[in-house]
């Protein structure tokens, strides 16, 4: 029966990564476990909630690692409580060991631990999904692509669809686009996912399972192989292989809500717009209505704040360029701080068609790759 000693903080890492997928509250309380074995190349561990699944493979000759095996096996134990008795060792190594009916002994030091486990025929067995062909991405590319799309997403289930990010790729180009139907963002990143030219995407991934990939396989530059079924799709690099369901349906063409053309633009150094945005924010989070308000005139621009309960706030704002009709308009400054965070320190430019259209964001040194659009509220 399965028995192996390791590097505490190693396998501390490992499960950290597959309890991603592993919920405490679950129809099926199996999946509340995660699911450990060791064959004879390497310990693997696997955490599912049936819509996303999360596989961590450890090469038994890892010297990071430090495995030292007896017996191959297998063996499901509860995610949550084994990851807080593994956090707690008191050794850098621990010995974990199955026991007669599927009783875990974990021992380091003079900590001692017994645990009951279950078998691992009772795990739901995950899809096959690994094809010929699949896409290749970089890491460092894909996190850019998420950080920059996916908290534009619906957090309201009653429209699941807009829960997601939707990713199309043409053989040229990569695109991203998601909305709340207040807000969205769409990014778009030239580059060469496939040798094969007709290789075509379009998906909709849950945006639960994207910030989880943007964490998992942020932290160092890698490539990232991407499998797909009809209703699956798989991520794979450095052992791990994150498994997400995808979402079903037509995404909203998004494109007829970009405005063609504007009456009003103004240009902004991105951190200066930003900064006052947030001392704005102050002032309207106190009160009932979320709101802050923008006077563009040639003269100056104004930005507002006004609470019957709290008080007033304005600044006049450092402009870089400003032209066009004379507007005054107001939007929630939630909105625009999430847009401006991902623009980093480049210039930003804002075009307006009226109080009442969606105003459009844009980087001046990406324009054409990267929009933001928020709705306006309307205060009259």
């Amino acid at each position: 029966m399965l028995h192996f000693i390791m590097n505490r903080d190693f396998f501390k890492k490992q499960l950290m990564i597959t309890s991603k997928a592993i919920e405490s509250k679950t129809t099926m309380p199996i999946l509340t476990g995660v699911k450990i074995e060791l064959n004879n190349s390497e310990l693997v561990l696997t955490g599912s909630n049936i819509d996303i699944s999360i596989i961590t493979g450890t090469e038994i000759k890892s010297k990071e690692a430090d495995i030292t095996t007896f017996e191959k096996g297998g063996i499901i134990l509860n995610a949550n409580l084994l990851l807080k008795i593994i956090s707690a060792l008191p050794e850098e190594t621990f010995e974990f060991e199955v026991e007669d009916n599927h009783l875990v002994h974990i021992t380091s030091g003079l900590a001692d631990y017994h645990l009951n486990g279950h078998d691992v025929d009772n795990f739901p067995r995950l899809p096959e999904i690994i094809s010929e062909t699949p896409l290749e991405i970089s890491s460092k590319v894909f996190k850019q692509l998420i950080d920059e799309t996916v908290f534009a997403v619906s957090k309201q289930e009653s429209k699941p669809i807009l829960t997601g990010v939707h990713m199309t790729y043409d053989g040229k180009e990569l695109t991203a686009v998601s909305t709340d139907s207040h807000r969205l963002s769409q990014r778009s990143i030239s580059i060469e996912l496939s040798k094969d030219e007709s290789q075509e995407l379009d998906i909709i991934i849950p945006g639960k399972s994207l910030l989880n990939i943007s964490s998992i396989f942020g932290e160092e530059d890698q490539e990232i192989e991407i499998h797909l079924t009809s209703t699956q799709v798989l991520f794979i690099a450095n052992g791990i292989f994150y498994y997400s369901r995808l979402l079903e349906g037509s995404y909203p063409d998004t494109s007829r809500l970009i405005p063609q053309t504007s009456d009003t633009k103004i240009t902004f150094y991105t951190q200066d717009i930003l900064k006052a945005i947030n001392r704005a924010s102050l002032m309207s989070h106190e009160g009932h209505n979320n709101i802050v308000k923008l006077d563009i005139s040639k003269e100056k621009v104004l930005l507002s704040g006004n609470s019957q309960e709290i008080g007033k706030f304005d600044e006049t704002l450092k402009v870089a360029d400003v032209h066009g009709n004379d507007l005054s308009i107001s939007f929630n400054p939630d909105y625009m701080k999430d847009a401006l965070k991902v623009f980093g320190s480049s210039m930003v430019e804002i075009e307006f068609t009226s109080a009442i259209r969606p105003f459009t964001l844009r980087p001046v040194e990406e324009e054409e790759k990267f929009i933001q659009l928020i709705t306006p509220v309307r205060t009259a």
